[in-house]
């Protein structure tokens, strides 16, 4: 086993750590307090060749593997929770689902552009009545003509009003359940798409999150994505790889944390010496480093599996569950370093623990990922009654 980068994977980590320091850190607080989008800094990713990382040349990307998509996600995440969910959003939800499932005209339509940082990608899944329960989709798309007619709403949509595709999903044949969902294209300017106020949410603030709503939306018969009635299958495929996306920026968050406990804990005196000499500080200093780097070996095993074209389910939910709540854990302990500095919000940690909430809820909540991970090693088990 080999647990060293490659050299390519050095050289994205140095370079995304250089531009991340440079142009997003010195940004973050002001990202969160104003709510604004970094659309200058996508602007610049995109010209640095991160709105493309692991997609192919010819679609604009960078055919980058996905351990150095996941480095560069962490290393955002520990400049600004916002922007690496917009970030990790926009390639793992927004532009995976045309890579995996797209015909050449629409990776060359849509990826490309995408994949080049001339637009945002989107993905949209969870509705109002359903968030676990994404099967029980009800946006419909009717087939008229040569046109699909959407009717519907999701919500808690990352990227939604600022993106220039949208993937959503509809049931074309409700009577099938989840076998009668499939998956769309549509363009950001489509009329009939409307979007809802941007959430006021706990963190995150800079990445806009809204609500949309299809009134009878149009988009060309060949936008739809996959095979019809593929789309739940397409979703949980592409939620796999999404998991890990959020497992690394989990780490990021996690990381910045630590080191900024780690100097506080070096300057801060009391009692006449630096307060990481006392063995709680040090024993919490100590829980962060081992939380975290088993977070990262997971996050990098499930890339590590993608990358070999091998089943990673468990390992994405596994990387994702574990990743996220040892990083709520370490962005709570560094508050209970800085001790009631760490509750203003003259230092970071604050907003790091707001940032850091919600990444056990999306992308699969805890709960929803202990049940995939127990199917996947005892089976669907049935209870008594029902199998008598």
């Amino acid at each position: 086993m080999h647990f060293e980068f490659t050299e390519e994977q050095q050289i994205i980590r140095g370079t995304v750590r250089e531009f991340a320091e440079k142009e997003i850190a010195p940004r973050a607080r002001h990202t969160d307090e104003t709510g604004e989008f970094p659309t200058e800094t996508f602007r610049k990713m995109g010209e640095l060749g991160l709105m493309g990382l692991p997609f192919p040349e010819e679609y604009g990307g960078a055919a980058a593997d996905a351990i150095s998509t996941a480095i560069a996600i962490e290393e955002v995440a520990r400049a600004c929770g916002s922007t690496a969910l917009s970030y990790s959003a926009h390639l793992g939800l927004g532009c995976a689902p045309l890579a995996m499932f797209g015909t050449p005209e629409q990776k060359q339509r849509f990826l490309t552009p995408a994949a080049q940082g001339k637009h945002m990608a989107a993905f949209g899944l969870t509705e109002p009545h359903a968030g676990s329960d994404a099967g029980a989709t009800r946006t419909t798309a009717v087939l008229e003509s040569n046109e699909w007619v959407i009717n519907g709403s999701k919500m808690w949509i990352t990227n939604a009003p600022v993106a220039g595709h949208i993937i959503a999903t509809a049931a074309t044949d409700k009577e099938k359940g989840k076998k009668g969902i499939s998956a769309f294209i549509i363009p950001g300017n489509t009329p009939g798409m409307i979007f809802g106020k941007p959430e006021a949410k706990m963190g995150l603030r800079g990445s806009v999150t809204t609500a949309i709503s299809f009134e009878n939306v149009r988009v060309p018969k060949e936008n739809l994505l996959g095979e019809r009635g593929r789309g739940f299958i397409q979703f949980l495929q592409v939620l796999d790889g999404g998991r890990i996306g959020i497992g690394a920026m989990a780490v990021g968050l996690a990381q910045i944390a630590f080191e900024t406990a780690i100097a506080y804990a070096r300057e801060r005196e009391a009692f006449g010496k630096p307060i990481g000499a006392f063995q709680s500080i040090s024993n919490l200093i100590a829980d962060m480093e081992v939380g975290i780097a088993g977070a990262r070996l997971l996050v990098y095993q499930a890339a590590w599996l993608k990358d070999q074209g091998r089943n990673y389910t468990r390992e994405a939910a596994t990387a994702k569950l574990y990743a996220s709540e040892v990083a709520e854990r370490v962005c709570r302990d560094a508050i209970q370093v800085f001790g009631g500095y760490g509750y203003s919000q003259e230092f970071p940690v604050e907003r790091l623990y707001r940032d850091v909430r919600l990444l056990t809820i999306g992308e699969g909540t805890s709960e929803i990922l202990r049940q995939v991970i127990g199917h996947s090693i005892l089976g669907r088990l049935e209870s008594a009654e029902r199998t008598h």
